[in-house]
């Protein structure tokens, strides 16, 4: 009976390496010639699972997720430990161009032959940009304010409509709203061990880190907060860290 103990515990011991997946690197050159994007065109060493078809590509590019690339590939027994940190991984047409993952600026590409971002299809107003939405295309000129990075589009909402085909730029999108006129908000003021929290009236929309004027419901003064989230906003020192923050990261992306 202890030697049956042993071996199970044994087992039990190896067995977080016997189904440990086969580790797997991003390849440099990210493309692919027929439009089925598969683990094999993506990683190198994928082995048996290279067949697994990870993604469809329409246009001359698609930007896929990371994470959910990461987790197609643990699924078919591969290991990406994605050492990057990357976020979006972006698949080019054919071999002639070279991939290139996301973040890569168009500004290096050529004078009158322009890498820019697309929209994949046509958006309604108030849409969500998700990665599939977004293609690189090549141009004679880009707007002024093309974004560079796949990121600083993905998952901002369109202010119109929007045509397939057209040349990404920064004026067709806004961050997602999270209060909107009328929504009763929770104001915090939280600094030095300090809590206090009251509730208002939102007079504006807003999105996070954006300026909200909050009615406080009892004594019917104006708060201007900042709000954090749905239903929420702050006052005080980490709230204009906040919206400090959120101003950086947009003009950055300008």
């Amino acid at each position: 009976m202890k030697t049956l103990l042993l071996a199970a515990a044994a087992l039990l011991i190896a067995a977080p390496a016997a189904f440990a997946g086969q580790p797997v690197s991003l390849r440099q050159d990210t493309t692919d010639a027929d439009g089925v994007i598969t683990l094999g065109e993506l990683f190198d060493g994928a082995g048996s699972a290279g067949s697994v078809v990870v993604a469809r590509r329409a246009g001359p590019s698609v930007v896929l997720d990371a994470a959910q690339l990461q987790m197609t590939a643990r699924r078919a027994g591969l290991d990406w430990a994605n050492p990057q940190g990357l976020r979006r991984v972006i698949v080019r047409q054919g071999a002639e161009n070279g991939g290139q993952l996301a973040g890569v600026s168009a500004a290096a590409a050529p004078r009158g032959n322009v890498e820019v971002l697309a929209y994949a299809r046509s958006l309604a107003a108030g849409e969500t940009v998700q990665p599939q939405d977004l293609v690189w295309i090549k141009v004679a000129s880009a707007p002024f304010d093309a974004p560079s990075d796949a990121d600083a589009m993905i998952g901002m909402t369109t202010k119109r409509p929007l045509r397939e085909g057209s040349a990404a730029s920064m004026r067709d999108v806004a961050a997602a709203q999270v209060i909107a006129k009328g929504d009763v908000v929770a104001v915090t003021y939280d600094y030095a061990g300090v809590a206090l929290t009251l509730q208002g009236k939102a007079m504006s929309a807003a999105a996070v880190g954006e300026s909200v004027s909050v009615q406080n419901t009892a004594s019917k003064k104006i708060i201007e907060a900042v709000a954090t989230g749905p239903g929420s906003a702050a006052v005080g020192p980490e709230a204009q860290a906040l919206k400090a923050r959120s101003n950086s990261v947009r003009y950055a992306a300008r």
